[in-house]
């Protein structure tokens, strides 16, 4: 699993090597899993792909600096507005932690809704942070959404990076 997290940094370090300006951080934070899930699985995705990436931007990892507060429900599939229901204020920065003015870099392995990022985002915010840039491996096509291979990658990332 972790071959594959430095696999995914490498990728997403060249993406931001094309446009450094975009993902300016002082700071890498990995999406958290709530801790019993985090039991569960073993392993928290996100930070597998963020440890190796912050070791090859040269930035520090802020692992601890955010916390879920809230469980994920149960179910598998959620529609859009439960997605969203289910994460807000589910996030929280760590009692001691400090964030104030810093540049965040946000991972996450998939963006699906944007809920989680935004919940995230919204915390570190809320803490001080000066700004907050989410970066993640996928994201999830809506039905009826067409994807070109030649749609600019560009322009797709730096939507999702301003959407936060």
């Amino acid at each position: 699993m972790t071959r594959l997290g430095g696999w995914f940094a490498t990728r997403l370090e060249e993406r931001i090597r094309i446009e450094p300006e975009i993902f300016t951080a002082d700071v890498a934070v990995p999406v958290p899993l709530h801790p019993a899930r985090q039991r569960e699985r073993g392993y928290n995705q996100a930070e597998l792909i963020a440890r190796p990436l912050a070791r090859k931007l040269k930035l520090p990892l802020g692992a601890c600096l955010l916390v879920r507060t809230k469980p994920r429900p149960p179910r598998l599939l959620l529609s859009r507005r439960e997605r969203w229901h289910t994460v807000r204020g589910a996030y929280e920065i760590r009692k001691g932690a400090r964030v104030d003015n810093l540049r965040v870099l946000l991972i996450d392995d998939v963006f699906t809704t944007g809920a989680t990022l935004d919940a995230c985002a919204r915390a570190l915010k809320q803490a001080g942070a000066k700004s907050v840039t989410g970066l993640t491996v996928a994201r999830v096509l809506s039905r009826g959404t067409a994807f070109s291979v030649s749609e600019s990658k560009t322009d797709t990332n730096r939507q999702a990076a301003q959407s936060i």
